[in-house]
């Protein structure tokens, strides 16, 4: 059943949610279910080809809300990659382009020196968004994936690096799963006004899944503070899409009209 449009205005159904979701399929659910945004990754969107989920989604009447992922900083061919998802972007027509800046190098642990070559890397990359039209959003990672997955933790990180830059150029992402846990992440949500680029929603459960990655929850089922993350971004001057981004091989193994349906019931509950 379609859900009020004007509840839905602000709903992006983040791809991951409904993983093995073939895109035509979720394009086709998100217009019946009256939903205006989906977000997008990369690996799906070159898997189905970049000009098709252009057309595709463009043709379905959908804006794309993100696209995931850019950074990895770490990894040797990082530049050439990062350019490259700076230009599908532009071609999606995605205003953001999230970026997870990836772990230590191999053998280090020089946390420090990581995080002053994420700063790098994005102030050799921010030239090259600007002219695409495109904002890189630095989204701060749990800290327990500082290692191997993102040397950026908090949010006050984060803008440390975006505010360094005009906030059309370099933002932040605010996910929930990621900062609900910070104590001052209320005070750095005010700080970050108009570099927030992209609001991601989820829930945190316990026991955690093995494999921490997967362990996020459609929004309601867990103990996370969603409504009021919501208010702080809006009270931050923030009026863009919220994207329900869910990371869960039960959640995966649903239909993937149920999972929106739900993704729908959860945030119309706890969020809007």
């Amino acid at each position: 059943m379609t859900a009020d449009r004007t509840a839905l205005c602000r709903f992006s159904l983040n791809q991951a949610t409904t993983k093995h979701w073939p895109l035509p399929e979720a394009v086709a659910g998100c217009v019946a279910a009256g939903v205006p945004g989906i977000g997008l990754w990369r690996e799906p969107v070159a898997e189905y080809g970049l000009t098709r989920t252009a057309d595709l989604v463009h043709d379905a009447g959908l804006a794309v809300t993100t696209l995931c992922r850019g950074g990895f900083f770490s990894a040797e061919d990082w530049r050439d990659d990062n350019l490259r998802a700076i230009e599908e972007a532009a071609a999606l027509g995605a205003p953001v382009l999230v970026l997870v800046s990836g772990g230590l190098p191999e053998g280090s642990r020089d946390l420090d020196g990581a995080r002053a070559r994420v700063a790098d890397a994005i102030a050799e990359l921010a030239p090259h968004a600007d002219a695409a039209g495109v904002t890189l959003a630095i989204e701060p990672l749990h800290p327990m994936f500082s290692a191997d997955r993102c040397v950026i933790s908090t949010l006050g990180q984060a803008l440390d690096i975006a505010e360094r830059f005009d906030p059309g150029v370099v933002g932040v992402v605010v996910d929930a799963y990621h900062v609900w846990w910070d104590d001052t992440v209320y005070a750095q949500i005010a700080r970050a006004g108009e570099w927030i680029a992209s609001f991601q929603i989820c829930d945190w459960i316990t026991p955690l899944p093995e494999g921490v990655l997967l362990g996020r929850a459609l929004p309601g089922d867990g103990c996370i503070e969603l409504r009021r993350l919501r208010e702080a971004v809006d009270a931050a001057g923030y009026t863009g899409p919220i994207e329900v981004e869910v990371f869960n091989a039960e959640v995966w193994a649903r239909p993937g009209d149920q999972v929106l349906a739900a993704s729908i019931d959860g945030y119309l509950r706890e969020v809007a």
